[in-house]
């Protein structure tokens, strides 16, 4: 039976290529902004989960839910990149989507802790470790099938979009909450009910991806992988590629720590430390995120003419040298204005390994394993330091250090720096093997 892929379609012209981006990134989409209405309205339904106390508290409860969803990550990994290297991309897409979708129905229909006391947390823990064992899985799956299909000399340009629909779905659940905010709920009903909206059009998003991935060609570069079913996603087969897998540790954790300080956390700091409204915050946010979202594809396609390394390279030394200058300004910041300017200039060195670490982390590694390798190593860096991220620097402000944290997200760069000198440009490698 022959299988319908990519290359099977291209004779019909660049359509047939152009929608299995679009599947591919219109669910990665939709993934991230169910993953992101967790910490986008956390600020409105701790009280919910949590009993009533100090705000930061409540605050410090539902980040460590955050981290423990973080937890699940290499789990989610470990699981769909095996199933992703086994059974198809296509199918690794289509299940971690799923999962997705029910973690989110679970948050938007959970009562409250005034309503079943210790099981609202509990169901919410479980919600959101569903939550991470999908996102787990959908980075790997999708960073892989991305720079499959690609077409030759557009890997950088094509996987940036993972980046581009990632925080796109940031983007609309910031939308979202700015909708209710100023338009359809006062204050008093997003902190009552209102919040549980975007969890409700999370799930719903959720099984439209699922139906888009259904339809999704297969990655021919995975089809036409000669290697043994059985060999193909084992532990054992990634353990010949321990280098590879160090330098996706390696090259990841000052990326991610970065990235989830300037894109998740800045809201809660703009708030607690900066002294802007929680409306405000969220206004600047989104503005500095629509700022990184544009400069993504046009760093991707830089990578694919001057090579991959300078960039990692670029923002290994202005991540390290700039982070500790600009977070303390931000936590002074005098006016919003000030705060976007701040967080957009961090956001831009990030974009120096946002828009092409998928991209990398595909070119290290054979057909055969390369959404194992892509995911595992991945997702426990992410969980370790990306999940725990927001949870350190509340706990630091609690005890009254806060700006420890900003050395803290130097010093993490600064490791990743090493990498980035060392390592190969992997912009020639050929994925066909």
């Amino acid at each position: 039976m022959s299988v319908d892929t990519l290359d099977s379609r291209i004779g019909d012209g660049m359509r047939p290529r152009f929608k299995a981006i679009a599947g591919a990134c219109i669910g990665n989409l939709i993934e991230w902004y169910d993953w992101t209405t967790y910490t986008t309205f956390s600020l409105y339904f701790a009280k919910t989960f949590f009993p009533s106390g100090d705000s930061t508290a409540q605050l410090l409860n539902t980040a460590g839910v955050f981290a423990l969803g973080f937890l699940m990550r290499p789990l989610g990994g470990w699981l769909f990149g095996r199933f992703a290297d086994r059974y198809g991309r296509k199918a690794g897409l289509t299940l971690s989507v799923m999962l997705m979708c029910i973690g989110s129905l679970l948050i938007a229909c959970t009562p409250g802790h005034g309503t079943i006391g210790v099981g609202a947390p509990m169901l919410l823990i479980a919600a959101r470790l569903l939550q991470g064992l999908s996102v787990g899985g959908e980075y790997g799956a999708s960073a892989t099938y991305l720079s499959e299909i690609a077409g030759p000399g557009q890997r950088g340009f094509i996987s940036s979009f993972q980046y581009v629909t990632m925080i796109l779905g940031q983007l609309i659940a910031l939308g979202v909450l700015m909708l209710l905010q100023f338009v359809f709920l006062t204050s008093e009903q997003l902190d009552a009910w209102g919040w549980r909206i975007p969890f409700a059009l999370g799930a719903a998003g959720a099984l439209f991806a699922m139906y888009l991935r259904r339809r999704l060609a297969e990655s021919a570069v995975f089809t036409n992988e000669v290697t043994a079913l059985k060999e193909r996603g084992s532990l054992t087969v990634l353990l010949h590629h321990w280098r590879a897998a160090m330098v996706v540790i390696g090259l990841t954790l000052g990326g991610t720590v970065a990235f989830y300080t300037y894109s998740t956390y800045a809201q809660r700091f703009l708030v607690n430390t900066s002294g802007l409204t929680r409306e405000q915050a969220s206004v600047v946010i989104a503005a500095a995120l629509l700022v990184f979202i544009s400069i993504q594809p046009i760093f991707g396609a830089l990578s694919d003419r001057i090579g991959r390394r300078p960039l990692l390279v670029g923002f290994g030394v202005c991540g390290s040298i700039l982070t500790v200058p600009l977070m303390t300004k931000l936590a002074d910041a005098p006016s919003p204005l000030a705060a976007f300017t701040i967080v957009s200039a961090g956001l831009v060195i990030c974009s120096g390994y946002t828009s092409i670490n998928a991209a990398v982390k595909a070119e290290l590694f054979p057909t055969e394993i390369r959404a194992l390798g892509v995911a595992l190593p991945y997702a426990l860096t992410v969980a370790i330091f990306g999940g725990t991220a927001e949870y350190v620097a509340l706990w630091l402000k609690s005890v009254g250090r806060e700006s420890l944290y900003f050395w803290y997200v130097s010093g993490c760069i600064a490791v990743s720096l090493a990498v980035y000198l060392t390592m190969h440009d992997t912009r020639d490698a050929q994925l066909e093997r």
